[in-house]
């Protein structure tokens, strides 16, 4: 960022005007013709060598073209990105999401927490449009991918390809060589292609061929699937259930968020041209960074502690909560209290959350794993065990 004060140099007759100006400039003063007839120029150059129009008048920021966007500098502990910029996202989600503030909450939280979303419901319920419209607000590249039966590894990862002019291989980077991935229908793909995403979603990075290459910041993947359809799909294995911080289920809109859905749905314009990015992807790592810094009284630690130890007893369940689920519950939880404004978690954010972070973690006695009635009977017992303990006041 460059702050370009007020100047007046007599020879010259240049004045500039006191901005802020978010983008580097280079500016050239072209100098009188020795006829008079003109009192000298200034051009603007911003990075991209774009020249804004010359005048003998003071250059007002309001008029100069669009800047090149600047590279995104790493986020730094002092930096203080302001939370109410979350409720802005979130109501601009709402613009095209109807009905399910809750839901964009879950989701909002799992990127600040840097997890992985599992959305769960029949088709047609707005899950491809949530992962879409939650990527465009945050400012960040988003992929689409529909896992088939016949989709490789190498189709989503990259593949390394001989390249003849050069006698050496290239390595083409796959789709997931983005920030927010949305696997669509996850689990049509062979287990095979399903284990590629492992190592991304828990390290961040993709090995092809041997090398293993960083992918971008922040990375995100949301999945999909149908939890009532079962011809022709590969039910996920616990171990990448396990990689997933949230299993989310949006349900049918209301009647007035339907309606609302209705009358949009004849309009000509893209419905994600209506959407603005309201986030940096530097703003989101700047967020991802303060939820570290959420504070929580021991108390609340036992409670959440608590809860997941008697899924470890109780007699109605025969896998509990790994450690890897309690911390991603505790991590969890305290991006949750960050999209409601907070800065300390409450017993209520620990609350909201154990169903949709633990949930798929644990596996009822009877229950076949990874099914629909699994889920919906692993919520139950939470539930009963969240009646069961008290929460510290």
């Amino acid at each position: 960022m460059v702050v370009v004060k007020a100047v007046h140099a007599p020879q010259r007759n240049l004045f500039i005007r006191v901005g802020v100006i978010l983008s580097p400039l280079r500016l050239t003063w072209i100098p009188q013709p020795e006829n008079g007839s003109d009192p000298g120029s200034l051009w603007a150059n911003d990075v991209g060598g774009r020249k804004c129009v010359p005048t003998p008048t003071p250059i007002r920021l309001s008029e100069l073209p669009p800047m090149a966007e600047t590279t995104a500098s790493a986020p730094t502990r002092e930096t203080k990105v302001s939370l109410e910029l979350l409720d802005q996202l979130i109501e601009e989600v709402e613009t095209v999401f109807h009905g399910k503030r809750d839901v964009i909450k879950l989701a909002l939280a799992a990127v600040l927490a840097r997890g992985h979303v599992l959305f769960e419901d029949v088709p047609g319920v707005g899950k491809t449009t949530l992962a879409h419209a939650l990527a465009k607000t945050l400012g960040v590249g988003f992929r689409r991918i529909q896992f088939t039966s016949d989709l490789l590894p190498s189709d989503v990862l990259g593949v390394s390809i001989f390249n003849p002019k050069t006698a050496e291989f290239d390595t083409r980077p796959g789709p997931i060589f983005t920030n927010v991935v949305l696997a669509d229908e996850i689990n049509r793909a062979p287990p095979r292609t399903q284990s590629g995403l492992l190592e991304a979603m828990q390290e961040g990075s993709v090995t092809i061929d041997d090398e293993t290459y960083t992918l971008p910041r922040p990375f995100l993947v949301m999945a999909t699937q149908n939890p009532l359809e079962h011809h022709g799909t590969y039910p996920l294995p616990e171990s990448q259930l396990d990689r997933f911080l949230m299993r989310i289920t949006i349900g049918y809109p209301g009647p007035e968020a339907e309606r609302r859905i209705l009358t949009e749905s004849a309009d000509i314009e893209p419905v994600f041209d209506r959407l603005r990015a309201v986030l940096t992807p530097t703003q989101v790592l700047q967020l991802q960074e303060r939820v570290e810094d959420v504070l929580v009284d021991d108390a609340i630690l036992d409670y959440l502690m608590a809860i997941v130890e008697r899924t470890r007893t109780s007699p109605e369940l025969r896998m509990g909560v790994s450690p890897r689920g309690n911390i991603a519950l505790f991590r969890a939880s305290r991006a949750y209290a960050l999209t409601q404004g907070r800065t300390y978690l409450v017993p209520d954010d620990v609350h909201h959350l154990v169903v949709p972070v633990l949930a798929h973690r644990i596996l009822p006695v009877g229950a076949a794993s990874s099914s629909m009635d699994a889920h919906e009977q692993a919520a139950g017992i939470l539930e009963s065990i969240l009646d069961e303990i008290e929460a510290p006041v």
